[in-house]
């Protein structure tokens, strides 16, 4: 197989990996097999045990066996913002079909980048700008004039989880070894996860105990979607501009509405198909006209 071969095969491995997760989670919580914090426990604890094992396996292919490093490669900023978007995520599927969770999700996290970038002292040309507000009134039309396709609560969930995950993205950049990173990060949410549960069990009513389906559903999600699928994706980041890894994103909400077709039996609506165009063509515009910036420069 040749190296654009593989790249090819590697990318799409990885956005495949990326949709499925919107709609394994859909599956689950639609279905009732499981509920959102029961969903985000599996996912994470089974998501931590793949990449642990990962770098084991990476551990004694160099016969290293310098673990702190490896630990030392994430934050606890980052494992914050990783577990606030997995929980996020989890909560908005509850209400959100899973086009539209994922147009939000990326829509969330691309404008976040954006945002970050100008935060940092990047300047946005005119046509940069129409991008931005091309996107947020594809958002503002999402959820207007009912606020209630999607629900508000979802919409606001799945905002807060594409801001944690751009978050968690933009600080990924500095990490020279994102296996590792990706691993000790997963791992650190470990005991916020158990907290977070404390506080919701010991707020809620009971929820019924999880269907050997949900958890099945949620494992894959966390050891194959997440896990090697993150793991694809930051292997692959190497070799591709940043354009081109913001440009292939944006093809992860349409996939996931077609696997939301295929496998949850949703319809795409007119709303959300001009929403998806106006939300993804305005981000599109942003990094078309940040890359031939860059050319002229």
């Amino acid at each position: 197989m040749t190296s654009l071969l593989r790249l090819c095969v590697f990318v799409s491995l990885a956005l495949l990996a990326f949709a499925a997760n919107s709609v394994l989670c859909r599956l689950a919580l639609n279905g009732g097999l499981i509920d959102p914090a029961q969903f985000t426990s599996w996912r994470l604890l089974s998501g931590a045990v793949t990449l642990v094992l990962l770098c084991a396996f990476q551990f004694l292919k160099q016969q290293r066996r310098d673990v702190n490093t490896a630990w030392l490669e994430g934050s606890w900023l980052s494992a914050f913002a990783l577990f606030i978007y997995a929980l996020g995520f989890s909560y908005a599927y509850v209400t959100l079909a899973t086009g539209m969770g994922a147009l939000i999700l990326f829509g969330a996290v691309q404008l976040t980048l954006i945002l970050f970038a100008v935060w940092a002292g990047q300047k946005l040309v005119w046509l940069e700008w129409l991008g931005l507000a091309i996107a947020f009134a594809g958002f503002v039309y999402l959820v207007l004039p009912t606020l209630s396709s999607p629900s508000l609560l979802g919409f606001v969930l799945m905002t807060l989880a594409g801001v944690a995950w751009g978050l968690y993205t933009w600080r990924g950049k500095v990490s020279t070894k994102p296996l590792f990173a990706t691993t000790s990060n997963f791992v650190r949410t470990l005991p916020m996860l158990f907290v977070a549960l404390l506080v919701i069990y010991l707020n809620t009513e009971p929820s019924p105990n999880a269907q050997f389906e949900g958890v099945m559903l949620a494992i894959t999600s966390g050891a194959i979607t997440s896990g090697l699928g993150y793991a694809i994706w930051y292997a692959v980041l190497p070799y591709l501009s940043a354009s081109t890894a913001a440009v292939l994103q944006l093809l992860v909400p349409i996939i996931a509405t077609l696997g939301g077709v295929i496998f949850a039996n949703e319809s795409i609506s007119l709303h959300l198909a001009i929403a998806t165009l106006s939300v993804l063509g305005g981000v599109l515009l942003v990094i078309f006209a940040r890359n031939r910036t860059h050319k002229n420069a």
